[in-house]
């Protein structure tokens, strides 16, 4: 097996890795739901490196982003229910749907003109059409909270649940009683510890994420800037650890906790922003 410029290769690759006995162990025991939080991932990956403006990681990471495409189409393939090719039939059929100013029609004609208004009008048909299509209790049922799109990342899902759910007055009047719920639920969190239920404590951890979610709405901060922050936050502090024991000689694994929280502790310290000096108005100290 060679490297290829064609995608076939690579959706050989796949085949050979989930081929029973001769395969691989590892991707052999995968399936849908354990493969999609590597694809929630790797779309991230792609979103960093665009950030970061490194195309050497942004071709590397769109690979890893196909590898998923390719993972997912060969499971479905196993289970006969669709194979890549109809994967890249479905997004190539809409695209040309979606862009009448673009694409000839039947006719050989292009229409440029209604474009924002075509495109809504065809997204609503396509929405119409997978509603039929599944034909279930749950698509016949139109809740309101059915235009949240299920595949957003769970803080930015949360928010959106949230916000939904608030149009019709189901919502908290005051940050503080979001924070008793905050309370509340690390309350629950400390109970379900006692019982050591894993399943419980999981359950528990996500109200708590829910309602966390809920006080940065209600403060006006968006929950994954506000994480993603935070990440960078500790990520310094960490770092100021580390280069504070390198400058001693020594390294992570030396130090004990009680000192790697003292450096820790400096570090809140020497990061602390500096408000930017102004003149002082009447009353201010």
């Amino acid at each position: 097996m060679t490297p290829s410029r064609d995608i076939s290769r690579l959706i050989e690759i796949m085949a050979a890795l989930r081929t029973p006995v001769t395969g691989c162990p590892w991707d052999l025991e995968q399936n849908f739901a354990t493969i999609a939080p590597y694809t929630i991932e790797e779309a991230y990956e792609v979103a960093d490196a665009i950030t970061r403006g490194d195309f050497d990681d942004l071709r590397d990471e769109l690979g890893d982003l196909l590898l998923q495409v390719v993972y997912h189409a060969r499971m479905a393939e196993e289970q006969n229910a669709f194979a890549f090719g109809d994967v890249v039939e479905a997004i190539t059929k809409k695209m040309i749907r979606r862009h009448p100013h673009v694409f000839a029609d039947k006719d050989g004609n292009i229409q440029p003109a209604g474009v924002k208004s075509a495109w809504e009008r065809i997204k609503a048909e396509e929405k119409a059409e997978r509603a039929a299509r599944r034909q279930s209790e749950e698509t016949a049922h139109s809740s309101l909270l059915a235009s949240v799109k299920a595949g957003l990342p769970a803080l930015t899902r949360a928010m959106e649940l949230q916000c939904k759910a608030s149009t019709v007055g189901f919502d908290w009047n005051d940050p503080r009683a979001v924070l008793a719920k905050i309370r509340e639920e690390a309350d629950e969190i400390e109970a379900a510890l006692d019982r050591d239920d894993k399943q419980e404590l999981a359950e528990e951890t996500g109200d708590l994420m829910f309602a966390v979610v809920n006080l940065a709405r209600h403060v006006g901060a968006d929950p994954e800037t506000a994480l993603r922050g935070t990440n960078a936050k500790f990520e310094r502090r960490f770092a100021y650890i580390e280069k504070a024991l390198a400058a001693k000689g020594r390294s992570l694994e030396d130090a004990t906790l009680e000192e790697m929280d003292g450096l820790w502790n400096e570090a809140k310290r020497e990061q602390q922003v500096i408000p930017s000096s102004r003149s002082s108005k009447p009353g201010e100290r």
